[in-house]
């Protein structure tokens, strides 16, 4: 029996580099320095696609707090546009969430994560 990779079936999953802007202990991410790198690998690379970034900013008091860190993320994409980094790799903008996904879109945003609004909160048990 002979596993077939989505890859192999011309199915690639998109990808999205996660960009640390704040570089707050509880997210996670690349340093803005470290993504041209990321993209060059990215480019070899036949199993996946990066199609965007992605950001998480500290939790705001108010959503306006967030457009900083939404502005800078847009501010990098366009810089690595203008770089050469190909417009297929930088297609998506995943900034936002329930609380502030208004101000996210004002700057860009292409995805936006509302499941709080939809859903509710939800109780997250420690580990």
């Amino acid at each position: 029996r002979r596993v077939i990779f989505r890859s192999e079936a011309g199915v690639s999953p998109e990808l999205l580099i996660q960009v640390d802007l704040a570089g707050e202990a509880t997210k996670s991410g690349a340093p803005a320095d470290e993504v041209p790198r990321l993209f060059d690998a990215a480019h070899r690379c036949r199993a996946a696609k990066v199609v965007g970034l992605m950001t998480l900013p500290p939790v705001p008091d108010t959503p306006e707090d967030a457009r900083p860190w939404f502005r800078r993320l847009r501010a990098l994409r366009d810089e690595w546009r203008a770089a050469g980094v190909p417009d297929s790799m930088l297609r998506e903008l995943s900034m936002g969430m329930s609380g502030d996904f208004e101000v996210a879109v004002q700057e860009g945003a292409t995805l936006v994560r509302v499941g709080t609004a939809i859903f509710g909160s939800r109780h997250v048990e420690p580990r």
